[in-house]
């Protein structure tokens, strides 16, 4: 009976979907989390009787055909890009992006990554890095004896060095946007990098090219909302349980037949 295999279909499609789910739950804290959401396409339908078959030979023909689907399937995860809301966390290493733009991150086999996780700290040498340890693009070093660094909207960073009462330019952060955000590949790590569905970097500095702006003290939080995941969730959990009774009643129709005399 085709109705198990269907229903079947439907019940792994929204098994998927709570998996999506709860991995956005599960990241409602993470520093510039991106949530997913499940898209689903039914799947190939089994022509029986073909709309507009002629039916005379007078030209009458059928107006609605009989086609029979096959069930679903779950066709992508794509990310949902919206601004998440700005964190004040009193850290002058920390800032957030208020545009569209992907901070650039050096890896260690040579790619460039992006991300909106503006956590930064320093290394031992004194170059600003990601909280993984990884050099953002382009590197900045802040030399020991620099106090109070600050980081302008336009992405310029500047510190006082020593006793100066002019503060000194160490470098400027460049942002990166694409055609297609959701075409991101993720890496983990608040990482990402490029793919052919994402189109090629488009590399700028803040506050220009529609990158966005960049806000000292800050960090953006994920733009997980409890309340839609919640809802999201029993809608999946009650369509598991009505695909799960459509086996059921499959079953009991076999066991009926089966039981013919």
């Amino acid at each position: 009976m085709k109705a198990l295999y269907i229903a079947s279909t439907g019940m792994s499609a929204q098994e998927r979907n709570v998996e999506v789910i709860s991995n956005n739950i599960a990241n409602m804290r993470t520093t510039g989390y991106k949530r997913q959401r499940a898209e689903f396409e039914d799947l190939l339908y089994q022509q029986i009787t073909r709309a507009g078959a002629p039916t005379s030979d007078q030209g009458t023909m059928i107006p609605a055909g009989l086609e029979i689907g096959s069930g679903v399937r779950t066709v992508a995860t794509p990310r949902v890009m919206s601004q998440g809301s700005a964190n004040m966390t009193d850290r002058e290493l920390d800032v957030a992006i208020r545009g569209e733009g992907f901070f650039m991150v050096q890896m260690p086999d040579g790619r460039t990554a992006y991300t909106r996780d503006g956590s930064f700290d320093r290394d031992g040498n004194g170059n600003i890095v990601t909280s993984t340890g990884y050099q953002i693009d382009p590197g900045i070093t802040v030399p020991g004896n620099a106090n109070g660094i600050a980081i302008s909207p336009d992405g310029t960073v500047s510190a006082y060095l020593d006793n100066d009462s002019i503060p000194t330019q160490l470098g400027q952060l460049q942002l990166a946007r694409f055609v297609n955000k959701s075409g991101l590949e993720s890496l983990g790590d608040n990482l990402f990098v490029e793919t052919p569905a994402s189109g090629p970097a488009q590399v700028s500095v803040p506050n220009s090219d529609g990158t966005g702006n960049l806000l000292q003290n800050y960090l953006e939080m994920s733009n997980v909302n409890s309340v839609t995941e919640i809802a999201d969730l029993i809608a999946a959990q009650r369509a598991y349980e009505m695909n799960a009774r459509v086996i059921s009643g499959a079953d009991q129709m076999m066991q009926a037949t089966s039981q013919l005399r």
